[in-house]
Order: structure tokens, then C-alpha cells, then sequence
């Protein structure tokens, strides 16, 4: 009887499933000393300015927060060089993509997206009705010729993960050129970067570009990666305003709270913060690259701060042997890459761990792939 209430799209959705809690692991296993390396979060935690700021924020906890992040916004607006109006405040990135589909979306609209890739461009393509069009990753990247080739006169959105969240790859600023050039003007292009921080390459799109000269281009960034706030949560799109005024509009009052905010602000202003991080993840890719190369296990090279390993054997089995040991990483079954684990690149200490520990769970695990 209950089935008849419910709007059929919403029935359609598939729940976000988190990375497991250390909290829940310990409760299951009995374990303590926990890794986590599943929700490729900063292991290096958030700037001790953001952490004071916080500190200082917390007794007016008891006021509502600007409802219109104006110091945030204008933090944002001057660290970027573009204008307070053409930013959207949420709580994590995610929050954005919920607005963009309330926004923009209809019923029928179809809403396009690699696959794999961030499994909230499917929900937020169903919550609305759309269709989903799925375009199959090439060599783990985004097939951006084969998702220009799927756009039709239904098409209202093409998401972007760039770098793309599980496999780490990236497109490149000509393949983005290429893809965006004479794209037809009903459909909204979101480029979602919120690991654009860890990219080491050159040829990386400087997609801020697009919105500038006003196209129908929305970047999204987050405070959750490289910032070590994803307890806070707190993200943001920038866009054009004609765009970015209707995402405001079906943005819920006090969304983003105020420690949030302050601590936000705070991290913007400690630009070594970043530059630890990031000489951290360089640093730890590089040895999790040997160590994988002398384990014989094929990995996909990453511009983001984790890595896709091909494990040979049920990503499950795996995942429950690293968790034995006190491990938590990620299955690929759940972006349909049953054999394959993806785990966040961490500290020295916590990759030592990993490794010490994936070596032990293969032993235990038979090798063969998954029917």
C-alpha cells in the first residue's frame, strides 16, 4: 500500500552508500587503531586556522548563520577573481547537484554522465525523472567524444567528474575545448572538481574560463578534499548569474551552518595547507605505485588523491580480510568493478598500513574474478 505513495522516480533511486564508518567497524569487529582510507578524505586533517576559527565560532553557535554566506561568498569572490553573484554555497558539493537538479531539470529530460563514475548524478537525474544516459568510461576516462555524440534535443545536463571519482583520470583542456565547442545552448554542462587541487599535470582545464565569458558551464568545488573539512560540509558552484540565481532560489535558508563557514574561510587564507597535502598525496602516490608495481597488481595512475587497484579477486572479500586488520578501503563492485578496491592515498604511517595489510588479505583470498 505504501508503494502507491510514493512519486514512481523516487522509487527509482539507488541511496548513496558512504564509505564505512571507523565508529561502526569498531562496534562490528571489536577493533581499535583504525584506518580509514575509504571516502578519500585529508588524512592530514584541516588547517589549524580553520580549527581555531572554529574554536572561536563556537560560542555563537547558538545564532542562525548568515543565511547568505556573505563573508564567504566574498572570500570566494576575491580568491577566484569572479563575482559574489555568480556563487552558489551548499553543504559539500553534493548539495549543489540536488539544487542543479531542482532547478533545471524536468520530468523526461535526459542527464548524461560517464560510467563509472559519482553515483549522485544518477540519483539526482531520478529524483527529478529524467533519463539517465549513461556513456561508458574509455580507458577509465570520460569518453567525452562518445558523450558529445549522445546528446540529443532532450539532453539538459552532461555531468563532468574531472578528475572522476572512482577511477582518478582526467580530461585534458583540448578534449574539454573540443567538447564544449558549438555545444547546443539547452544543455548545461557541470564540471565537477572537487579533487582539482591534487591534479599534477599541465594540460588540465582551466574551465573557470567558461563561466567567465558566460556560457552554460557550472563548476563545482568542495572544502571536503584537499581541505580536510568533509565534517563540516561545505562545497560551492560557480556559474553565470542568470544561472546561479535560480540554484540560490531553491537553496534551503541556513543551509551552510557557521562553523562551516568560518573554518571555510580560514582555509582559503592558508595556502600551505594545500601545498602540504599535496607534496603528502605526490609523495604517497609515488610509493603506493612501487609497491603495487612489485605486488604484480595493475592500478589505475590518478590525478586525485586515491587510486582504482585491481585486486584479481572479489572486491568483497578483499575489502572484509583488509577489514580484519583493522583496514577500510572501498569495493568497486558498487560502481560496477567487482575485482577492483579503491582506496584513499594517506600519510607514510596509514600506506605502510595499507599495503602491509593488502599484502595478508590476498593471501587469504582465492584469485579468480567475479561471474
Amino acid at each position: 500500500m505504501t508503494d502507491r505513495l510514493i512519486r514512481p522516480s523516487i522509487a527509482a533511486l539507488r541511496p548513496y552508500v558512504p564509505g564505512k564508518p571507523i565508529e561502526e567497524v569498531e562496534r562490528e569487529l571489536g577493533l581499535t587503531n583504525l584506518v580509514k582510507l575509504a571516502s578519500n578524505e585529508n588524512c592530514l586533517g584541516p588547517s589549524p586556522r580553520a580549527v581555531e576559527a572554529v574554536r572561536a565560532a563556537a560560542p555563537a553557535a547558538w545564532l542562525y548563520p548568515d543565511a547568505a554566506c556573505f563573508a564567504l561568498k566574498r572570500s570566494l569572490s576575491e580568491f577566484h577573481a569572479l563575482p559574489p553573484d555568480h556563487f552558489t554555497l551548499g553543504t559539500g558539493s553534493d548539495e549543489i547537484l540536488h539544487l542543479i537538479s531542482l532547478a533545471f531539470f524536468n520530468p523526461g529530460d535526459e542527464v548524461a554522465f560517464g560510467d563509472p563514475s559519482f553515483v549522485v548524478y544518477e540519483s539526482a537525474a531520478a529524483l527529478m525523472g529524467c533519463v539517465p544516459v549513461k556513456v561508458p568510461l574509455r580507458a577509465f576516462t570520460h569518453d567525452l567524444a562518445a558523450m558529445r555524440t549522445a546528446i540529443t534535443e532532450r539532453t539538459k545536463c552532461v555531468f563532468i567528474a574531472n578528475p572522476n571519482n572512482p577511477t582518478g583520470t582526467m580530461n585534458t583542456a583540448d578534449e574539454v575545448e573540443r567538447f564544449l565547442d558549438g555545444l547546443p545552448e539547452h544543455v548545461i554542462v557541470v564540471m565537477d572538481e572537487a579533487y582539482h587541487e591534487y591534479v599534477e599535470r599541465i594540460d588540465y582545464p582551466l574551465t573557470l574560463r567558461y563561466v567567465r565569458e558566460g556560457r552554460n558551464v557550472v563548476v563545482l568545488r568542495t572544502f571536503s578534499k584537499i581541505y580536510a573539512l568533509a565534517g563540516l560540509r561545505v562545497g560551492y558552484g560557480m556559474a553565470r548569474p542568470e544561472l546561479s540565481k535560480w540554484l540560490n532560489a531553491v537553496r534551503e535558508p541556513f543551509n551552510v551552518n557557521s562553523l562551516a563557514q568560518v573554518a571555510a574561510i580560514a582555509s582559503l587564507h592558508d595556502a600551505e595547507q594545500v601545498t602540504r597535502t599535496r607534496a603528502m598525496n605526490s609523495a604517497g602516490k609515488a610509493w603506493l605505485y612501487r609497491k603495487l608495481e612489485r605486488l604484480g597488481l595493475p592500478f589505475v595512475p590518478t590525478e586525485a588523491n586515491f587510486l582504482l587497484i585491481e585486486v584479481g579477486r572479489d572486491s568483497n572479500a578483499v575489502f572484509q580480510a583488509l577489514l580484519r586488520k583493522g583496514v577500510i578501503v572501498r569495493t568497486g563492485d558498487l560502481f560496477g568493478l567487482p575485482t577492483y578496491i579503491r582506496v584513499t592515498i594517506g600519510t607514510e604511517d596509514m600506506n605502510r598500513r595499507f599495503i602491509h595489510a593488502l599484502e595478508l588479505a590476498l593471501g587469504e583470498v582465492t584469485e579468480g574474478t567475479i561471474a
